[in-house]
């Protein structure tokens, strides 16, 4: 009987060396060199675009500049409801970002023109006769007097 633990033991000295055998110890990480971008204390940048797409109808554009920490703009592009939406912005360290927004027509309205006086009078139209109706006859509708009852 001692000879069956034996086997025991011995597989599994054998599944542990296997195992350890996939192990693989961990390469070293290399460190990284990070390259630092290099800083602008005060940047600038001025750009813009405009988009008049008879075609499709686009029709936006916008302007935008920066100096240092003040940053100026304006965008506008056409609303749905026929209007030309126009925001102005100015963002800056102390008073935040703040916006304009104006809405314009794109059609302007026409001018409202008071009625012409009337001249002449209507003809005045005699009335058709007033012909008299059939008189109308209701129907009518009698119930049985008494309802025969059947017991099942």
């Amino acid at each position: 009987m001692a000879y069956k633990p034996l086997q025991f033991v011995i597989a599994l000295a054998f599944v542990a060396a296997a195992s350890a055998a996939v192990i693989v110890p961990s390469a070293p990480v290399l460190a990284k060199t990070v390259e630092l971008e290099e800083y602008d204390p005060h940047p600038q940048y001025k750009y813009g675009y405009d988009v008049q797409d008879a075609l499709s109808g686009d029709n936006k554009g916008h302007v935008e500049e920066r100096d240092g920490d003040i940053v100026r703009g304006e965008y506008s592009l056409i609303d749905a409801d026929g209007y030309k939406r126009t925001v102005s912005y100015v963002a800056d360290p102390i008073n935040g970002f703040n916006a304009v927004v104006r809405r314009d027509p794109l059609v302007a309205a026409a001018p409202v023109v008071a009625a012409a006086p009337i001249v002449k009078a209507a003809p005045v139209v005699a009335a058709a006769p007033v012909v008299k109706a059939a008189p109308v006859v209701a129907a009518s509708y009698v119930a049985p007097a008494a309802y025969a009852v059947r017991n099942l």
